[in-house]
């Protein structure tokens, strides 16, 4: 475990690689699952503030669900988060391109319609955050599905925490983001001068 401030680190962003191989699993984690995106407090207001130029990029379907069920719900755990089209399957927020499943809220900000690129936990996938009372878990959330991306990631040699750096940083900042970086670094030398 990793030390940072407020946060306990997963020694697993650092050991296990990882790069998202979109044309392998279809933007999988945008529709499985039991429960929609999780949300942090700030996010609610945001998404309300600019749903309604995220709603021109939206399925039907979508759309239908957020009348349905509204533009952002509490889950059987008690979590905010985003809504699931008829309650089971793709989040509300996403849409299909060729295909592959991506978000709305991040068509909206990459076409300069918002400056929301979509919930920090999916910018954050597949780094999952915990909070606690007096830190924040800070692990790796491996799934089945995202194999294709840690064969992607080990090809490459694409560590986690380098693979979600800006949504790291976007969650905690460069100062906290550089102690990790430096944290790795210093793992990976110790481990180089070890096997001489």
């Amino acid at each position: 475990m990793i030390l940072i401030d407020r946060t306990i680190v997963s020694d697993s962003l650092v050991d296990k690689e990882f790069v998202c191989h979109l044309d392998m699993c279809k933007g999988a984690c945008c529709v499985e699952g039991v429960s929609g995106a999780p949300l942090e407090e700030n996010e609610l207001n945001i998404i309300e503030e600019v749903y309604d130029k995220v709603k021109p990029y939206m399925t039907p379907q979508g759309i239908r669900e957020i009348e349905r069920s509204g533009k952002h719900l509490i889950d059987s755990d008690g979590d905010h988060v985003t809504p699931l089209v008829d309650g089971k399957k793709e989040c509300a927020y996403t849409i299909f391109d060729g295909g592959i499943a991506k978000c709305a809220f991040e068509k909206a900000y990459n076409e300069g319609d918002i400056n929301f690129k979509k919930p920090v936990s999916c910018h954050l996938y597949p780094v999952r955050i915990t909070p606690h009372r007096d830190y924040d878990a800070v692990n790796y959330e491996k799934w089945d599905l995202c194999k294709p991306a840690c064969s992607l990631g080990k090809t490459l040699g694409v560590p986690v925490y380098t693979f979600v750096k800006d949504a790291l940083v976007r969650k905690y900042g460069q100062d906290w983001y550089d102690q990790l970086d430096g944290a790795a670094k210093f793992a990976a030398q110790k481990e180089i001068e070890a096997s001489k």
